[in-house]
């Protein structure tokens, strides 16, 4: 068995660490969950923040790498993934207003149900974007990517061929896993702001799935090592 790296080991530890949190508060019963640990502007929205910005960085390097290599297609996906967790980090800390004590335009006020610089607290009449937008549709869009693709990257040649030739960063199995217990787990849960904790782990899982992805040899600079367990192509179950 092939062991972790111990960054690795850290992130999914601090992933599973926040999982048993979330059952130990939802049985205790206790305010200082939702008023000191994941209250706003706490350590677990500016983990979070951090954690996000961190997987910018990463994405943002890969695209400068695959750029230089000609690589075009894995430019794209690097740059779009870059630029939507450089917006994630930006949103989470509603881009410095509570930071630096500015006011949010009126634009937004005027049609958001808090008065903050960001965008998912919009609403379009009496629907808040959310809940739907970033809600329910991006909880299917991240559920397809880290456990759908996870599983049928293995499975299919075909599938395991578009994810390296596009630079898709894969979930191992491991990753998969533990986002689907943190879902369970978070439905299941009866906290304030229990979302935030779940925001924190999935930034965690990013970050980890971005630093040691499954086809982790499309990330590899050539002079970097293979490791033993990596994959040399896509090839059917």
């Amino acid at each position: 068995m092939t062991r972790l790296p111990v960054l690795d080991q850290v992130l999914l530890a601090l992933v599973v660490a926040n999982i048993l949190a979330l059952i130990v508060f939802h049985f205790v019963q206790t305010d200082i969950f939702h008023t000191v640990y994941a209250i706003e502007d706490g350590p677990a929205e500016w983990a979070t923040a951090v954690l996000l910005f961190l997987s910018f960085t990463v994405l943002a390097r890969h695209a400068l790498r695959f750029a230089g290599a000609g690589e075009r297609r894995a430019v794209v996906t690097m740059a779009v993934g870059a630029f939507l967790f450089f917006f994630a980090a930006g949103e989470e800390i509603s881009w410095g207003q509570r930071i630096f004590g500015w006011q949010a335009p009126e634009i937004i006020t005027d049609n958001s149900h808090r008065a903050e610089t960001n965008l998912h607290n919009l609403k379009v009449g009496d629907v808040k974007l959310v809940k739907v937008l970033f809600g329910n549709v991006l909880t299917v869009v991240l559920l397809g990517w880290l456990v759908g693709l996870t599983l049928l990257y293995a499975r299919s040649a075909r599938i395991a061929a578009w994810a390296d030739r596009w630079a898709v960063p894969v979930a191992g199995h491991r990753h998969a896993v533990l986002v689907l217990a943190a879902s369970v787990v978070i439905a299941v849960v009866d906290l304030q702001r229990k979302w935030e904790v779940y925001e924190f782990i999935f930034s965690l899982v990013a970050l980890s799935i971005f630093l040691y992805p499954q086809n982790g040899h499309v990330f590899a600079r050539k002079s970097d090592p293979v490791p033993a367990d990596a994959r040399t192509g896509p090839r059917d179950a």
